[in-house]
């Protein structure tokens, strides 16, 4: 009985060689497809900016922007948590003090986050002049 089970697992490192084999090909593949659609062209290839920036460090600003603006409203999130959790906390001790707690770092939150961005936007208008 033990020799069946040998005899089982004999073909699976070659299974797993041949989908690795495939995988890289699958790869090149992928990886060369612009090329040929390219080669079938004969006059150059251009690119529309898809951005509405034409610098890098207009880029990063963009990218900083968004990303306060996506943790802003994650702090907005956890000030209405806060208070909801303070709401609906029915005089017990704990559920009031963990509802303050979240309000009062919400709030530091959405300050530190408001000081980043008034900062931010001076640097890079400075810089960018």
């Amino acid at each position: 009985m033990k020799n069946i089970k040998n005899m089982n697992n004999v073909g699976k490192p070659r299974k797993n060689l041949f989908n690795g084999v495939k995988k890289i090909i699958n790869l090149f593949w992928l990886a060369t497809l612009p090329l040929s659609a390219w080669a079938a062209t004969d006059d150059r290839i251009s690119l529309d900016n898809p951005l509405s920036v034409d610098t890098v460090p207009l880029l990063i600003n963009n990218v900083i922007k968004a990303i306060l603006g996506i943790v802003g409203a994650v702090a907005l999130l956890y000030l209405v948590l806060g208070g909801f959790t303070w709401l609906t906390s029915q005089g017990n001790p704990e559920k009031v003090k963990k509802g303050r707690e979240t309000l009062v770092w919400a709030i530091f939150g959405l300050a530190m986050i408001f000081f980043s961005y008034v900062i931010l936007n001076y640097v890079f208008t400075e810089f960018l002049k």
